[in-house]
């Protein structure tokens, strides 16, 4: 996708040259989406590399089809370079972004002929506080020395999914915003337009159901690179 996209940003009349003293990796998001919207293809290449696979991620819990979820997360991209010049950067660039994706998804579910949910990913977090563990921070993972770590994994993906699917559509959105693309409440808030609080209250609701599903792998965990592949899954 990264060679697709390069098509149209790569194009751009560059107005200013790429700030050579600053490390790329200490630039944040909201001043290369600037930079970009001036002209510097190079910044918009760094955004990409940043989020492309936090929003397939988001957009591939919504449509449950890794297809879907690469052309959608094109299309998210895509709209980035066609909306940049109207980017403001006291807007924060990620809630930015997640609210295309979220309109993307909605949309692409208004047009499905079957029921679609329209959400996107999520995870879990102790009660309304941000402490940033997930629920598979949670769990201690003594399998794993068995040998038993794939088994283990795979039954957990598929108890996770029910989870999630037992979720209403609103508690699974704020799940998935916040668990899996790591969203603040109040940035969530800000996408999906309603009060905070609602937002927690509604991360609270899922949270319970999904303790309950996950009950019994409550002596399990997962190192990091399981837990983003169940996290993708």
């Amino acid at each position: 996708m990264l060679i697709l996209i390069t098509r149209f940003f790569g194009g751009r009349r560059k107005k200013q040259t790429w700030p050579p003293e600053r490390p790329i990796a200490e630039i944040p998001d909201e001043e290369l989406m600037v930079l970009y919207a001036q002209g510097e293809p190079k910044a918009f290449e760094v955004l990409l590399g940043r989020h492309e696979r936090g929003i397939y991620n988001f957009i591939l819990r919504s449509t449950h089809s890794p297809d879907q979820a690469e052309d959608l997360t094109q299309e998210v991209f895509l709209r980035v370079i066609r909306s940049a010049p109207k980017y403001k950067k006291s807007a924060r660039f990620t809630t930015w972004l997640y609210t295309i994706a979220r309109n993307i998804c909605i949309d692409r579910a208004r047009r499905s002929s079957k029921r679609q949910e329209v959400s996107l990913n999520r995870s879990v977090s102790g009660s309304d506080g941000e402490d940033g563990r997930t629920f598979l921070d949670t769990v201690k993972d003594d399998a794993a020395e068995a040998g038993n770590v794939s088994m283990v994994r795979q039954q957990f993906r598929a108890r996770l999914k029910e989870a999630l699917d037992a979720l209403p559509d609103e508690q699974r959105e704020v799940f998935l915003l916040r668990e899996v693309s790591g969203l603040k409440f109040r940035e969530i808030a800000d996408i999906i337009g309603v009060p905070e609080n609602t937002i927690k209250s509604r991360m609270r609701y899922a949270l319970e159901t999904v303790r309950g599903y996950l009950e019994e792998y409550r002596g399990y965990s997962f190192d990091r690179d399981e837990q983003r592949e169940v996290g993708s899954a």
